[in-house]
């Protein structure tokens, strides 16, 4: 007891009844103490960052790619948007300089990120180029020092929103041209693609692609959003998951739920549908699916974010549960979700609960189970005050940058987490990162 005195400076003289209640409002601080680092800035300081995918390797290197909006520095065929990898190795407490993954005359856009499973070493990304006609894939094995290069698919048309899901040899790059979803998929770890249309037997209307898995038994998983061709996005919108059993030939797909027509956004600049319904997919070390999803129950109303887990590969889900803790009313967007261990699958997304009548104010928020969702730890705010930033005060930031953010699980088993925060859709804004649990 004398040892812990020492480190709280309390006299030895002080009565033994004083020390127990020091003591017990000393564990009640310690408690209560914030379970997340205060977010940090990464990236370059300069410009604009939007839309940052993380991941993590078994050695405790950390890995976040992002798009960046500016002018890069030693770059002289680099065009707007650049993609920038930035790279930790010690969990994310400090950051190596961002570098350019790919010099490009085109934009780069909608950056995506993996570790494969089964070494916890080869990292993967993907991105959109070429006026988003082709999909690049990169592929490290020295822990990201070097890269190399293959065109995952090449297209006639403008392409959008790849997702990535990687485990062995098997490398799947998903992504949505209006109301096609195909999947480009690798038996060869990435040296070779052949592409596969994962909707083939319906045409809905416009899709937007959510995320990809793939599951200790090989099996890879879809999921997207399906606008219907009458009502685009203000038309109700149909949640899907697709199962491919047999490396990416065939696709079968299942309903998840169904969503109402996104609220209008607030700020004037972004499109139809940007705080509209998303899928969110990962899989565990059993296999266990598990969805995180934003979907409102009447038209142009305010977004709530939804979990289902799936023990049978897909083929039925549990009754969808409510996550977030904010009042009826407050508008919900971009989930987020990763899974561990059996059983071990974390959340996040972004909601505006703290906001006021006259200024809009979002924050991200987290949760954990360690039952697979049976029960959930305590609802985390992971966003909190910076000064010097004008669209950040105490209450939160002002408008999500970006229409997704990411998660990791690191080697220590913490939570590595980076997300966008703005003034408004359009700029400025940046990406930000915290670790905890």
């Amino acid at each position: 007891m004398r040892a812990v005195l020492s480190q709280l400076a309390v006299p030895k003289t002080v009565p033994l009844r004083l020390v127990i209640v020091l003591l017990a409002l000393a564990s009640a601080a310690w408690a209560a103490a914030p379970q997340f680092s205060p977010q940090q800035r990464v990236g370059l300081n300069g410009g604009d960052q939007w839309e940052p995918a993380i991941a993590a390797d078994g050695s405790g290197r950390i890995y976040i790619l992002y798009p960046h909006y500016g002018t890069i520095a030693d770059c002289k065929d680099c065009s707007v948007p650049t993609m920038l990898l930035v790279a930790s190795a010690d969990t994310g407490k400090t950051w190596q300089a961002p570098h350019v993954m790919l010099e490009s005359d085109s934009g780069q856009f909608d950056a995506q990120i993996a570790v494969d499973p089964a070494d916890r070493r080869t990292v993967y990304a993907a991105w959109l180029q070429n006026n988003k006609r082709v999909v690049m894939l990169a592929k490290s094995v020295d822990s990201g020092a070097t890269w190399s290069y293959t065109i995952a698919v090449r297209g006639d048309a403008e392409l959008d929103k790849p997702a990535l899901a990687v485990r062995g040899q098997n490398v799947y790059v998903a992504f949505n041209h209006e109301e096609e979803v195909w999947v480009a998929a690798s038996q060869d770890a990435g040296r070779s693609f052949t592409p596969t249309r994962a909707n083939a037997e319906s045409r809905p209307g416009w899709s937007l692609l959510g995320a990809a898995t793939v599951d200790p038994a090989g099996n890879a998983y879809l999921a997207w959003a399906s606008y219907s061709k009458a009502g685009g996005a203000r038309g109700a919108v149909n949640l899907y998951v697709a199962k491919s059993g047999d490396a990416g030939k065939t696709w079968s797909a299942n309903l998840l739920d169904v969503s109402a027509a996104a609220p209008a956004c607030k700020d004037e600049d972004c499109g139809e549908g940007f705080l509209g319904a998303q899928v969110a997919l990962t899989s565990d070390a059993d296999g266990t699916l598990y969805a995180l999803w934003s979907a409102g129950n009447s038209a142009f109303g305010p977004q709530r974010i939804y979990f289902s887990s799936s023990t049978n590969a897909g083929g039925s889900w549990l009754p969808r549960a409510s996550i977030s803790s904010a009042a009826s009313g407050v508008e919900h967007a971009f989930p987020a979700i990763v899974a561990g261990n059996s059983g071990d699958v974390r959340i996040a997304w972004m909601d505006a609960s703290n906001s006021s009548r006259i200024t809009p104010n979002w924050n991200t928020y987290y949760r954990s189970s360690s039952n697979g969702g049976a029960t959930w730890g305590d609802e985390i705010k992971v966003s909190g005050y910076v000064p010097g930033y004008r669209y950040i005060s105490q209450e939160g930031f002002r408008f999500p940058f970006g229409d997704y953010f990411g998660m990791a699980i690191d080697s220590h088993g913490d939570t590595q987490i980076v997300w966008g925060e703005g003034m408004n859709y359009q700029s400025p804004g940046s990406i930000w990162h915290a670790s905890g649990r």
